[in-house]
Parts: structure tokens; sequence; C-alpha cells
């Protein structure tokens, strides 16, 4: 931008100079001959009437023309002879002179030699007129002080744009400089930029970082420091939930415990087994609970993992025709291994306990790993597509856990897709069958 900016004004400049620069040089070739008119009325208003032929002999010259007539040859003044009139009188003394002057174009291309010419200057001439085109006359009448007319004819061509390389190395040396400014102003912007970038994505996919270096402008050292400010706040957040936490499923688990124990030594009744029966399902829920809490998907480091053989291995353990995996090549990811591995299983064990199969297919996209996991069961209502990723709600509506859960899976599932830096979707297929799709970057930023 900087580059194109430069370009428009200094291009401008530069027409505007060379214009005024033709300008000049028209103005100063009309100038020229209206000086020798004005020179040669002076001579011969002051010379006897004798000497007039050899006053005009000897002015004439082969490219300007002078002769005495009673009319004057310039029909009008045009537009573009003011300044030549001006000259004229003001080197005759006399601003009520009657002088006439006009410049036209001839309808000649070029312009014919002019007679007079010595032959020995006829090749030089014709090399210095090759080439121009546009020519112009300029015809001057001027009274003389006995009522004649002096009518002087010159012929000359414009002076056509002229580009010299003097003109345009200021340019060029003054967009190089631009452009080595702008090169070393954006590389010290850009690459700090896009290390915050960077590690932005990083600290959004949970993957562990280093404090991003202090370099670039000022205002770019202010948002990186304020950036490692709040990667420092966040991951002290999380070690200080994590660390509760901990001790809280550790204070929770003892009295469970206790209670387990005080029921097994009773003797066995309906009530101490359903009492049973109670206390393992809450201790059940509270570890899920706690585990959800603690956001399994930040505990573990990250790793490159073929996710097709992951896939493999899950379906694997299902076994049978309840689970098939899609042929497809290796897919490597930068992954927590145990973390994504248990939330693909969930959603795995979902498509078989609600859909009695999971097909399973890997695909990949640029830069994204997009695994779908379809079932052939019942689907579910559009409303309940995204209420199903809450935690505590349950695809099926009875209480029994074994056939239910307790409603985590899915809330584990997502917590740990989007920690990594993905997305996990519920969509009903067109025929029958719910299928989950799962969008995961493949690469370490």
């Amino acid at each position: 931008m900087l580059l194109l900016a430069l370009a428009i004004t200094q291009g401008l400049g530069l027409l505007l100079l060379t214009d005024e620069r033709n300008r000049a040089v028209r103005a100063a070739l009309g100038l020229e001959a209206a000086g020798r008119a004005a020179n040669v009325v002076l001579l011969l208003d002051s010379a006897p009437a004798d000497l007039r032929t050899s006053i005009l002999r000897a002015a004439d010259s082969p490219l300007v023309r002078f002769k005495i007539g009673p009319e004057p040859e310039a029909p009008h003044d045009s537009t573009e002879s003011d300044q030549v009139l001006r000259q004229i009188r003001q080197i005759l003394g006399e601003p009520e002179r009657e002088v006439r002057a006009d410049v036209h174009a001839l309808s000649v291309a070029t312009l014919p030699m002019p007679d007079g010419v010595p032959v020995a200057m006829r090749p030089m001439h014709e090399a210095m007129m090759a080439g121009r085109t546009d020519p112009v006359e300029l015809t001057l009448s001027i009274r003389l002080a006995g009522g004649d007319w002096l009518n002087v004819r010159t012929m000359f061509h414009r002076p056509a744009l002229q580009f010299s390389p003097q003109a345009l190395l200021p340019l060029m040396l003054m967009a190089v400089a631009v452009a080595l400014i702008a090169w070393w102003t954006a590389r010290g912007v850009v690459g700090p930029m896009r290390t915050l970038a960077v590690g932005a994505d990083r600290l959004g996919r949970g993957l562990d970082a280093d404090p991003l270096p202090m370099v670039g402008p000022s205002e770019v050292r202010e948002t990186t420091q304020a950036f490692n400010r709040m990667k420092d706040r966040l991951t002290r957040f999380v070690n200080e939930r994590t660390h509760m936490l901990a001790a809280l499923s550790h204070d929770l688990r003892s009295p469970l415990t206790a209670m387990r124990l005080r029921i097994e030594m009773l003797d066995e009744t309906e009530d101490s087994i359903r009492l049973k029966a109670l206390v393992e399902e809450m201790q059940t829920m509270v570890e899920a609970t706690l585990e959800f809490a603690r956001g399994v998907a930040k505990a573990e480091p990250a790793a490159d993992v073929d996710l097709t053989a992951m896939l493999a291995d899950l379906v694997g353990d299902i076994g049978g025709v309840r689970a098939t995996l899609a042929p497809s090549q290796p897919l490597l990811a930068t992954i927590r291994p145990q973390a994504l591995k248990r939330a693909l299983r969930n959603l795995i064990d979902n498509a078989v306990r609600y859909g009695g199969v999971a097909n399973v297919t890997v695909e990949k996209e640029p830069g994204i790993a997009v695994v779908t996991i379809a079932d052939h069961g019942p689907g579910l209502p559009d409303d309940q597509l995204e209420a199903v990723f809450e935690p505590f709600v349950r695809l099926e509506g009875s209480r029994n856990r074994d056939t239910g859960g307790v409603g985590l899976g899915l809330a584990i599932a997502q917590t740990i897709i989007q920690a990594h830096g993905g997305t996990v979707v519920l969509r009903n297929k067109q025929e029958r069958g719910l299928m989950a799709v799962v969008r995961l970057p493949v690469g370490d930023p």
C-alpha cells in the first residue's frame, strides 16, 4: 500500500512537472520569435524605406520568414498567444500598437524542409525532426508606423512528454527506500503477531507452551505481555481447581468407603442390598462428576498419534459386528492420547448402546481430521441434539445406570474434544440413525 501510494503521488507529480516543462519550452519557442519580430519592427520604423528590403533579408532564416504587406496574415488572436502579444508590446513600448498572433496546428504529419537550409545541414535537420509529430505554425502580424503590416511566420513542433532518467532516478530510489522500510517494519510487526496468534491457538487447545518472547514494537510487546499474564492466571486457576477437586475427591471417597464397609458388615437383607446399591451409585456419580469437573483433557501431555490406529483399537475392543471402521490411511494428529481415546470411546459406546452398531469413518480435510460415528438407532428430536451434551442429561429415560449411565459421557467427550480445539455435533441421518461428527486439528500449531 505504501508503494502504491508512492507510485501514484510521484507519478502525478512527474506528469505535472513534465507538463510544466513542456509549457516552458513552447513558451520559449514563441517568445523567441516574438522578440525577433518586435526588434525588426523597431528597425523598420526607424530606418529609411529603401533599407526595408535589406533589413527583411537579414532577419530571414530557414525557420522564420519576414515580409511586409498591406493586410495582416494573422486572422485573429488565438488562446495560446497572450504571452507572445505581451512580449511584443513590452519590447515595442507601445501597449496600444495593433498586434495579432495566431497559433494553429498544421495538417501535415511533419514539417517540410525550410527554404534556404544549406545542403550540408539538411541531414542534421532531418535527423533532428525524425519521429516528431504535431507541427505548429505561429503567425504574427504587427502594424508598422507607416500603416503596413509586418507578417512573420515560423513553424515548430510541440515538444512531446519527456521522461528523463534523471527524473525517474529519485522516484526509483525513493521506492526502494520505502520498500525496505516497509518490509522491515512489517516484519517487526507481523512476526510477533503471528507468534501471538500461534500462542493463543495453543492455549485454546490446552497445549503447554513457554511464555511468548517480548519482541516487536511497543504496542505488540504490551499485547504479548498481557497475553503471558493471562496465560499465567489461567494456568494458576486450573491448577488450584485441580488441587481443590483432588482434595474434595479424597474427602468424599473416605465416608463413602466407610459406609460401604459398614453395609458389608450388616446382615444381607433387602434393605441392605438396596442401600449398598445406592452407595455404589453415589460413588460412581461422584467419581464421574469429579472427573468431568477436573477437566481430564488438561492433565496429560500432548503427543503425535495415529488417529486411524487409535480408532481401530477402540473398534476392536468392542468386537463383533457391533463396531466397524472404514478403511483409511494413517492420519497423524497432535493430541492427548488417553483423554481423546476416552472421548471417542464414549461416542462409540453411545452409538452401540442406543443404535445397536457404530460405523466409524475417518477422513482428512486441509488441517482437519473428520471422524464420523453413525448408528442405526431411532435418532433424536432436533431440539435435543445440543441438549444431550449438557451434564446429567441422559439419552435413555430410565434411572438404570447400567443402560443409561449418569448422563456425563457426552459432556465429558465434548469437553475433551473442545480442549483439543475441535468440535463435536450430532445429526440425524436422512435414513434411520444418528451421526456424531468430530472435527479435530491434526497439527501442532
